[in-house]
């Protein structure tokens, strides 16, 4: 199973969540101060919303996947294409455990494959992989 993963960097939650709430005809799956998830079968969607980033807008991009064998057949795709990647392994970031590849496209846009492991209280402070800048949502030091 594969979702595609969209993550926003807004201003003002509320008034994003009640934005989305109302495109995606539902509301979202999971509602913290700083952070809103949806997780949308039609069409499968992981569109996630939080306050955490200084530069507004598109913070990363990235596929959703279960089980394991799926996240592992991403990072040999972009090992053999020589693609720039770098593993996360249970990270803790947006209220989720994770096993994840962050890699990065030709515009310098985030991507992350990702494995959800279990949801977790906080926001998550993952130390393993410097971030692109102070505020940035858990992403590669390459960015």
């Amino acid at each position: 199973m594969k979702r595609f993963h969209v993550h926003l960097a807004v201003d003002d939650l509320q008034a994003n969540i009640d934005f989305y709430s109302r495109l995606f005809g539902c509301p979202p799956a999971r509602v913290e101060a700083d952070y809103a998830k949806w997780m949308l079968d039609d069409p499968r969607l992981n569109f996630a919303l939080s306050r955490r980033s200084s530069k507004k807008g598109l913070d990363h991009l990235g596929i959703q996947v279960d089980p394991d064998a799926e996240l592992e057949s991403i990072h040999l795709r972009l090992a053999d294409a020589r693609l720039p990647s770098e593993p996360q392994k249970r990270a803790a970031c947006c209220y989720a455990e994770s096993d994840k590849y962050w890699t990065v496209d030709p515009q310098g846009i985030p991507w992350e494959a990702f494995r959800t492991l279990s949801t977790i209280p906080v926001f998550g402070g993952d130390t393993e992989i410097p971030v692109r800048n102070e505020s940035a949502c858990c992403s590669p030091s390459f960015c």
